[in-house]
């Protein structure tokens, strides 16, 4: 009999043990991308929204709606996310299931990025960002056990897969890999508030959104 979890309710150690997967350490993001500097025009909109999102936090708890209106959106928009052929797709349109036997774990994503706008998500080869807003008074990990049963479904279709998860003001990125046993990456803290850590953030999305450049199709 099949079992049906719900992603969202999982544990880190419920998912490392239903999809076996393992973490490895020691890596950043210079062991993943060649980052180029932002442009003066690049740095002075990444103030702005950052100081829009410092004038929201402190009246209070930003929801997880905000974040994705008032931080996802306008840094995805600025790293090139909004840009042909990339498309994004929202949480309301994609139901994801993770099937490991005779488990199947049920969740939807909230942002995902891909670059193929004709095919079917199930068969897309590029899944290039999943994000997992988290309300601002949450720590980014919590939403890490949802977010590896997210980008493990689609090691289907490609060797390895980026995820982010956020609560607008700090983000953690994590790199899925397929192999016996798949293996993901947590790397270092970034955060919108902190000058250089924002910097950091715009230069790793950037390079992340250039991906869809690159051969990532069934190894």
């Amino acid at each position: 009999m099949t079992q049906n979890l719900e992603a969202s309710q999982l544990s880190l150690n419920d998912v490392r043990h239903l999809l076996k997967l393992q973490e490895l350490e020691g890596e950043g993001f210079s062991d993943f991308f060649s980052l180029e500097p932002l442009t003066e025009s690049e740095q002075q909109e990444l103030l702005k929204l950052r100081n829009d999102f410092r004038r929201y936090l402190s009246a209070g708890k930003i929801s997880e709606e905000l974040v994705k209106f008032l931080v996802l959106s306008p840094l995805m928009r600025l790293t090139g996310f909004f840009e042909i052929p990339i498309v994004l797709t929202m949480e309301d349109s994609i139901p994801i299931e993770v099937e490991d036997g005779d488990t199947l774990i049920k969740g939807r994503l909230d942002i995902l990025a891909v670059n193929q706008p004709d095919a079917e998500l199930a068969a897309t080869q590029f899944w290039i960002l999943v994000v997992e807003a988290k309300n601002s008074a949450i720590a980014p990990l919590a939403g890490l056990p949802q977010l590896l049963s997210y980008t493990y479904k689609s090691l289907q279709q490609q060797s390895s897969v980026w995820g982010l998860t956020t609560n607008g003001e700090s983000y953690r990125f994590v790199r899925v890999t397929r192999g016996n046993p798949c293996t993901y990456h947590i790397l270092p803290e970034l955060n919108l508030i902190d000058k250089e850590r924002s910097l950091l953030l715009a230069q790793v999305l950037k390079a992340i959104c250039k991906l869809q450049n690159v051969q990532l199709q069934l190894a």
